[in-house]
This record gives C-alpha cells, sequence and structure tokens, in this order.
C-alpha cells in the first residue's frame, strides 16, 4: 500500500467521523438557539447513527456496481455544501434538513473509504481495519473537542465553516487516490439474513451490541445537558473536553489482542467489558464534574472493549458470507446507537439523569445475563 494512499483515506476518515459527532457537544446551545426541546436536539446526532443503521442493506439494492473514488468524490463534495448550509441555518427545520442530508451521504463515504483500504493492501486487510476503528474513533473525539473549542472561541456557525475547509481540502486528496477500483456493497437476501439470525451466537452479539451502544450513545448524547444542569456556566468547550474519555477506544481496539489474551478468552473478555461497564455507570449518577470527567474514561474502556473483541468475534465465527455478518453487526450496532441518541433524551427530560442510568443500569444486567448463560455457545471458539 502506497503511504499516501493510506494517508488520503485517514484523513477522510477522520473529518467524516468529525462531521458527524460535531453537534454533539452543541445540542444545549442548538437546543436554545432554535428553541427546541432536548428530544428535538438529539436528532441531530441520532438520523445519522438511523441512516449509517440502514445503509449495509440499504445502499446495496441502490447502487450495484459504483467506483469507490468516484462515489468518494461526489459524496464528499455533497457533504461540503451540507456543512456551509448548516452554518447559515437560521431555524430548526432548515438544520434539521440539512443534516438529514448529510445522514444520506456520510455512509456512502464510509463504505467507499473502507473498500479502498480493503483493497488497496489485501494482505494486511486486519491491521487496516484496525487503523479503520482507530481513525473512526480519533475522529469521533477530535470532532467533538474542535467543535466546543471553536465554539466558545468564536460561535457555533464557524465549527461548520472550519469542517467545510477540512472537506474541500479532502476534495484535492481524493483526486490523487490512485484506486480505481469498485466499492464493496452487500445486496443481501432476507433469507440470507433469517439464517444468521438462526444461530444464537449472531443473535446474541447483534443483540449485546445493540444494547452496549444504546447505553453509550445515550450517556454521551444527553451529557451536554446534564453538566448544563449541574452548572450553567460550563461552556461548550469545557463540555467537549468531558470527550477525551473517548480516546481510551484507540488504546483498547490497538491493544485487543493483548486483552483478550489477559483474559484467556474472547467472552471472558466481553463479560469483563460489560461488568466494568455496567458499574461505571452506577458512578454517573455523581454531580461533580470532574468525577464525571475521570469516570467517563473508565466508561470508555469498557464499551470499547466489547465493542472491539465483538467485532472480531462476530467476524471470525462464520467463514463464509462475512461481508453480511459484518454488515448486520454494523446495522445492529448503529440502531441501538441510533435508539440511544433518541429515546434517553425522552426519559430525561421527563424523569431526570438518575431515572435515565438506573434505566441503563437494568438493561446492562439483563445483558450480563443473557451473555453469561450464552456463554456455552462460544466453547469450541473460545477455548
Amino acid at each position: 500500500m502506497k503511504k499516501k494512499d493510506l494517508f488520503i483515506v485517514i484523513y477522510c476518515i477522520i473529518i467524516v467521523l468529525s462531521v458527524m459527532y460535531a453537534t454533539q457537544p452543541l445540542q444545549p446551545l442548538l437546543a436554545k438557539q432554535f428553541d427546541i426541546s432536548i428530544i428535538k436536539a438529539s436528532q441531530f446526532t441520532a438520523v445519522i447513527m438511523l441512516f449509517l443503521a440502514v445503509s449495509p442493506i440499504v445502499y446495496g439494492y441502490i447502487l450495484e456496481k459504483v467506483c469507490a473514488k468516484k462515489m468518494l468524490y461526489i459524496t464528499s463534495i455533497i457533504l461540503l455544501i451540507t456543512n456551509i448550509f448548516l452554518g447559515m441555518s437560521s431555524t430548526y427545520e432548515m438544520f434539521l434538513f440539512f443534516r438529514v442530508c448529510e445522514a444520506l451521504v456520510v455512509p456512502a463515504i464510509l463504505t467507499a473509504l473502507m473498500s479502498i483500504l480493503a483493497n488497496i493492501d489485501k494482505e494486511n486487510i486486519k491491521y487496516n481495519m484496525a487503523i479503520y476503528v482507530a481513525a473512526t474513533v480519533f475522529g469521533g473525539l477530535l470532532g467533538r473537542v474542535f467543535s466546543g473549542a471553536i465554539a466558545t472561541t468564536f460561535s457555533y456557525e464557524y465549527v461548520f465553516y472550519s469542517l467545510s475547509f477540512t472537506i474541500f481540502i479532502s476534495l484535492f486528496l481524493i483526486k490523487k487516490l490512485s484506486y480505481e477500483g469498485e466499492a464493496q456493497l452487500n445486496k443481501p437476501k432476507i433469507k440470507d439474513i433469517t439464517n444468521i439470525l438462526k444461530d444464537k451466537r449472531f443473535a446474541m452479539v447483534y443483540l449485546l451490541m445493540f444494547c452496549m451502544f444504546f447505553v453509550f450513545a445515550g450517556v454521551l448524547n444527553v451529557l451536554p445537558f446534564r453538566v448544563k444542569d449541574i452548572s450553567s456556566s460550563i461552556n461548550e468547550f469545557q463540555i467537549s473536553l468531558l470527550y477525551l474519555g473517548y480516546g481510551m477506544g484507540i488504546l483498547v481496539s490497538l491493544s485487543s489482542k493483548k486483552i483478550v489474551k489477559f483474559f484467556k478468552n474472547e467472552l471472558n473478555t466481553i463479560l469483563f467489558g460489560i461488568t466494568l461497564f455496567l458499574i461505571v455507570n452506577f458512578f454517573l449518577v455523581n454531580k461533580d464534574v470532574l468525577i464525571l470527567f475521570i469516570v467517563l474514561f473508565i466508561f470508555c474502556i469498557g464499551m470499547f472493549t466489547v465493542h472491539t473483541v465483538s467485532t472480531g468475534l462476530a467476524n471470525s465465527m462464520k467463514a463464509q458470507r462475512k461481508s453480511l455478518t459484518s454488515g448486520m453487526y454494523l446495522t445492529f450496532y448503529y440502531l441501538g446507537g441510533a435508539a440511544g441518541s433518541f429515546f434517553p433524551s425522552i426519559l430525561y427530560e421527563h424523569y431526570g439523569w438518575d431515572i435515565m442510568i438506573y434505566s441503563f443500569i437494568l438493561v446492562l444486567f439483563i445483558v450480563l445475563g443473557i451473555t453469561y448463560r450464552s456463554r456455552g455457545l462460544f466453547e469450541v471458539k473460545a477455548n
């Protein structure tokens, strides 16, 4: 693989994930700006998650064969335009419309980038996918911190104008990509999907990641409103710093083999990750922002341990139809994220933070119980 191509792909991944999560620390500010509820403000993140969930299945039917580089370039132009208009939006309806436009193209961009990364160096696919995961985590972290810093220093409009500039740079870089192959798109049959879901191992992993990301997205999406309730003097940059724990995802994804080796097998590692994640939720009811900041680092370690190991486990269970099983994994993962970015905000608005967190703890207790009881299904793989 040419280092130039790898750099371009990583840059594009980081920018797209920054666009995805840039609105999250700004949600209280946007809610005030557009005079909308917490529930409506949460839709700015939820809508992209929803489209990422349906894209692995739907996009395969819309796009039979398409050049990955061409798709990446065209969709990046659309993303550039929508970001400019987000900065210019003066109403909630206008802002949401352009956010939906972004939600339509973000999955196509990520599909193209994943196809390029998987095909420009087929001998190192596993390593390249680890780079992809690390780049998505770094992009999510950078987008949140960057948006908070820009919004506090200047104004929220400049967040989107700055992101537009970085997308503009990516257009020149995409032109220099040497890869000219087609994007890998699934066109699954209902029968194929039901056959995979009949396998209890897959059903368990998909349910596990739906629930884990539901709780994870729920906490991170409502978090800006929570800290504003604790102290109204906290600004957007200070809110964005609470997301620094997200960077633990990079360390966990790059150290996953050592972590699994320490716990003897994948399922023990997953059970540890769920337990850690569950215990940390009890500490989230604390009203000290500094304690919340520290706890969120451990919170992210628990989540990314389960996510990283579950991804590897799901990909190792079926030799055939790997593209479909990984596509379905992403569908359940992002469905959990979409639901978690929306429904917990309803709980928070009507019943408060503590009730929302205790609801998450109940969900995680159920997930831990199901996973523990299902450990026999993985004995052959785990040992």
